[in-house]
């Protein structure tokens, strides 16, 4: 489909989208990228292979002994959070990539929004799969297949989280969005009362990522390496002066509060051409219904 007559509209929407947030203004000017380790540590596979710190970029590398993964140093109540990845290539069944944001402890209570790319055979595109946790309840899987091979260059993947909206990006298209109606609408789920850190990892998930778990990783096909980059955050720290709410935060103005025209047509466009998979049409899940944030979508 990418690439055909049909979807000429599409990628000069979303060509569109682009330029009006180049020409906003409305965030901060980029700085100088800061190096890895002035908002991140590493929290697993430090053993200088299976995570190399090489200043502003990270290379996670799995093989048959280890992932590894990393994290942010401080947890966060709001922000426009983002990294640059780079995705394995090649034969890369049941390996999982990941960034997202997760509240601590991580119990069944927690918060959680997920970016998580699956790997697949060779010549198939990678799925990435989001999904989003409240108080510990997640079966809010959403998938698709990007519109580029996300293993041939860095793209960016981006989580705008405020008091009003979860939105969720690949480069500058919305590919997830959950208003917060938690004022409105009772029962409606969204992470509006726990910190998160973020996270991002590499890892062995063989018993569900690709097939539903019957292709299996291929050791013999790796190992397995992404890379990582765009260590600066934008986010409000726990225990900071201002409130994480706070319209001051550039991130919680008016601009960020809904969605644009022309962004929600590109969301529609994604769910139209390249989402295969979507737990607020899987009624069979739910005997028979939908969760109640999806009579809102």
């Amino acid at each position: 489909m990418v690439g055909s007559k049909s979807d000429c509209p599409w990628l000069l929407l979303r060509l569109l989208v682009v330029l009006l947030v180049a020409a906003s203004g409305s965030a901060p000017v980029a700085e100088a990228e800061p190096a890895f380790d002035e908002n991140y540590a590493v929290q697993w596979g430090a053993d200088g292979y299976h995570l190399v710190i090489r200043g502003t970029e990270v290379n996670i590398t799995m093989d048959q002994n280890s992932g590894a993964g990393f994290r942010s140093k401080s947890m966060y109540g709001s922000g426009f959070f983002h990294m640059r990845m780079k995705l394995p290539s090649g034969y890369t069944a049941g390996v999982v990539t990941t960034f997202y944001l997760i509240s601590q402890p991580e119990d069944g209570s927690r918060d959680e929004v997920d970016f998580e790319f699956l790997g697949d055979k060779a010549g198939v595109p990678v799925t990435l799969q989001t999904n989003v946790f409240v108080n510990g309840r997640g079966d809010r899987e959403q998938r698709l297949h990007l519109w580029f091979d996300p293993a041939a260059d860095f793209h960016d993947y981006k989580i705008l989280w405020n008091p009003y909206q979860l939105v969720m990006f690949v480069d500058d298209t919305p590919v997830r969005v959950l208003r917060n109606l938690t004022a409105t609408v009772p029962g409606y789920p969204f992470p509006a009362k726990q910190t998160m850190l973020i996270r991002a990892s590499v890892w062995d998930g063989s018993g569900w990522a690709t097939d539903g778990g019957r292709t299996k990783v291929d050791w013999s096909q790796g190992p397995f390496t992404a890379g990582y980059r765009g260590f600066d955050v934008s986010g409000c720290a726990s225990g900071g002066a201002t409130p994480c709410g706070s319209p001051d935060l550039w991130w919680n103005g008016a601009g960020y509060r809904n969605i644009t025209a022309e962004q929600r047509a590109a969301y529609e466009g994604v769910k139209k051409h390249y989402m295969n998979y979507d737990y607020c049409a899987d009624k069979g899940r739910f005997n028979n219904t939908v969760p109640i944030e999806c009579n809102y979508a």
